[in-house]
């Protein structure tokens, strides 16, 4: 398991994207500098693969979650919200 600069588990950030979307592209390219500064891990689903993403998150994609978008915390959609992936990701991940 990967750990982060303060020896605990790296965050995993999951974002939920589709294929052929330029939003979900600019959001990827944006949040990977930062998530490589903190030592986490994207985790990238294709909400389309998955009807149940897809019902309850298909028409905000993208959308980015610190854990699992089943029991994490939605930290931004449609585009980076630097500042509360920067607070969530300072904050251990927790």
């Amino acid at each position: 398991m990967a750990s982060d600069r303060r020896g605990g588990p790296a965050p995993v950030l999951t974002l939920l994207s589709r294929a052929y979307c330029h939003l979900c592209d600019e959001l990827r390219e944006a949040l990977e500098p930062l998530a490589q500064r903190h030592g986490a891990t994207i985790v990238e689903v294709d909400v389309d693969a998955d009807p149940a993403l897809e019902e309850a998150h298909g028409e905000r994609v993208p959308v980015l979650f610190l854990g699992a978008p089943a029991d994490g915390r939605e930290l931004c959609h449609y585009r980076l919200a630097a500042a509360a992936v920067e607070a969530a990701l300072a904050g251990g991940g927790r």
